[in-house]
């Protein structure tokens, strides 16, 4: 397809426009960090968000295996679902891709033809964010049970030392009155 070599010679303009979209959706301070710090132990997540619309995009444009897609998808995913983003929210960077790609490439695709090309490939970007929400929804019942978990841990740490304070005192006021 005519449409995957545009989006190919374009790639590097491309995946800039779309980082700077999807670090919009972060509190300004925290969007000029992901955006400026490069090194990946210090701003992981700036770094795994930008390798994987990086590997998002090529994979919609090669084709690549949903498994090796979905990959991809899941480490941004996991990220947006551990930081309370809601559904739509977390999800949204996918579908600023078709914007992107029409704002950048409008007038070359209009003169070349490719609107039908692009709705193709446009479907392919909607299926990926129907598997984005499924994985969303996955993650964030992960996220629950584990703090559900956490809770259930701490409450249970609370009553055993309680038990044992209890116990103390009994203990401690048995002796007393047997001193007596």
């Amino acid at each position: 397809m005519e449409i995957e070599k545009i989006l190919s010679q374009h790639k590097p303009a491309l995946l800039k426009k779309w980082f700077h979209l999807v670090m919009r959706t972060y509190p300004e301070e925290t969007a000029t960090f992901l955006k400026n710090e490069n090194d990946p132990f210090a701003n992981p997540v700036g770094s795994t968000i930008l390798k994987g619309i990086e590997d998002l995009f090529e994979g919609l444009i090669k084709e690549g295996d949903h498994q090796q897609i979905s990959s991809f998808l899941d480490r941004i995913i996991h990220i947006r679902a551990v930081q309370e983003f809601t559904p739509n929210q977390a999800l949204s960077f996918i579908f600023m891709l078709k914007k992107v790609i029409r704002d950048e490439l409008k007038k070359e695709l209009k003169e070349k033809e490719l609107f039908d090309e692009l709705l193709t490939f446009e479907s392919k970007i909607d299926e990926l964010a129907l598997a984005a929400f499924n994985r969303y929804v996955e993650c964030r019942e992960k996220v629950f049970e584990l703090r559900a978990n956490e809770v259930k841990n701490r409450y249970a740490g609370l009553v055993r030392r309680l038990n044992r304070v209890h116990d103390t005192a009994e203990e401690e006021s048995k002796n007393k009155s047997s001193k007596k």
